[in-house]
C-alpha cells in the first residue's frame, strides 16, 4: 500500500479560518458546490488544492447552517458505492459511500444544478445502499427510468 503524506497542519488553518471567519452560504437540495472538505484519515475522502475542497451535491438541507451532502469523484467508480451521471458535459461519480454532514460555512461557491433526475437518482442509490435493498447498477439516467419497478419488489 502506497503512503500518503498528508499535511493537518495546513489543514488544521484552514479549518480555523473557516470556523471563525467565514459565512453560511445559501445552498438548495440539488445543488453542487465546491466545499471544504478537508484532510481527513485512512478511506475517507480528501479535499484537493490548498482549499481542501471538492465538489459535493446537497443531498438533504436541514437548516440554513447544514446539510448532508456526497462528495464527487471525476474517477472512474462503478459499483452500490457510486451513482454516476453527467454534469455540465462531465462524467461524474457520486461517492455515496462518503456521504455526510456538513456546516454550510465550508461551501466556498455554487457550481452548477442537477437536474430533477440526476438528484433523485443520487437520492434513491443513496436511499438503496443504507438500506441494503438490491437496486441496479444503471447509469444515473437509466436508474430513474426504473426505479418505479425496483422499489415496488
Amino acid at each position: 500500500m502506497q503512503s500518503i503524506t498528508k499535511n493537518y497542519r495546513k489543514w488544521m488553518k484552514r479549518k480555523a479560518a473557516i470556523n471563525n471567519f467565514a459565512e453560511h452560504r445559501q445552498i438548495n437540495e440539488g445543488d453542487v458546490v465546491w466545499t471544504a472538505v478537508g484532510e481527513n484519515v485512512g478511506v475517507e475522502i480528501d479535499g484537493k488544492s490548498d482549499r481542501y475542497s471538492r465538489p459535493v451535491v446537497v443531498l438533504r438541507k436541514h437548516t440554513a447552517q447544514c446539510f448532508t451532502g456526497v462528495p464527487l469523484t471525476s474517477q472512474p467508480h462503478s459499483g452500490s458505492w457510486y451513482a454516476n451521471f453527467e454534469f455540465q458535459g462531465r462524467k461524474e461519480y457520486a461517492a455515496l459511500i462518503q456521504t455526510r454532514l456538513f456546516d454550510t460555512s465550508r461551501v466556498y461557491s455554487r457550481i452548477g444544478e442537477l437536474s430533477k433526475k440526476d438528484y433523485e437518482c443520487i437520492l434513491d442509490s443513496y436511499v438503496c445502499l443504507i438500506t441494503k435493498k438490491m437496486c441496479p447498477s444503471f447509469t444515473a439516467r437509466e436508474r430513474v427510468m426504473s426505479r418505479k419497478s425496483y422499489f415496488r419488489t
